[in-house]
């Protein structure tokens, strides 16, 4: 396997948030999912090599750009703890998520989901959430946490490390039938 260059792993992730929030308006205090595999990103099958400096990288990167933004992060656990989303507890409470009682580790949870626990200020696990959009690294499956209308955003960098990296939005659904109108502007 490739030799992990964290420094490499950091700016790919900037690259890709940087991309992604060039094309897309963003709600303020919205939600952000980030599904990671940091063994995909080191070049292993997803779950062979969980890797917690890798998991601090991203972490370490995505949270103050969200922040700066205004935009509060969901971190989206494995399989082996039923996909569960470790929030801040003030996430949870505003959006009347229920709590539920697991913490992350290496192998049930992940890397990225304990660098969050660590640089969160009083964080949580919830079951499901709503979330506006994210970002999937190493096909981790976030789609069942954003809301429907989901939009696939590309970017210039496609991967991180050597996992892919895939980017979601969402758009309110566009309801009606032949009379309906979808512009703003065309309202008289």
């Amino acid at each position: 396997m490739a030799e992990i260059d964290l420094n490499q792993i950091a700016e790919e992730t900037k690259a890709v948030l940087t991309q992604y929030f060039e094309q897309v308006t963003f709600p303020k205090n919205g939600l952000f999912v980030l599904g990671c595999t940091s063994s995909e990103v080191a070049g292993y099958k997803i779950g062979g090599y969980s890797n917690q400096a890798i998991g601090d990288a991203i972490i370490n990167t995505i949270l103050p750009i969200l922040r700066e933004k205004g935009i509060q992060l969901a971190v989206q656990g494995c399989q082996h703890i039923n996909r569960a989303l470790l929030v801040e507890r003030e996430v949870a409470e505003q959006r009347g998520y229920e709590i539920v009682t697991v913490y992350p580790s290496l192998h049930a949870g992940g890397a990225a989901q304990i660098a969050a626990y660590h640089a969160f200020q009083d964080p949580v696990e919830v079951e499901h959430i709503v979330a506006d959009g994210g970002l999937d690294i190493g096909d981790t499956e976030i789609g069942m946490h954003v809301k429907f209308v989901q939009i696939p955003i590309r970017t210039a960098q496609k991967d991180i490390g050597l996992a892919r990296a895939t980017m979601l939005t969402s758009r309110p659904r566009l309801i009606g039938g032949a009379r309906a109108v979808y512009d703003e502007t065309l309202i008289k």
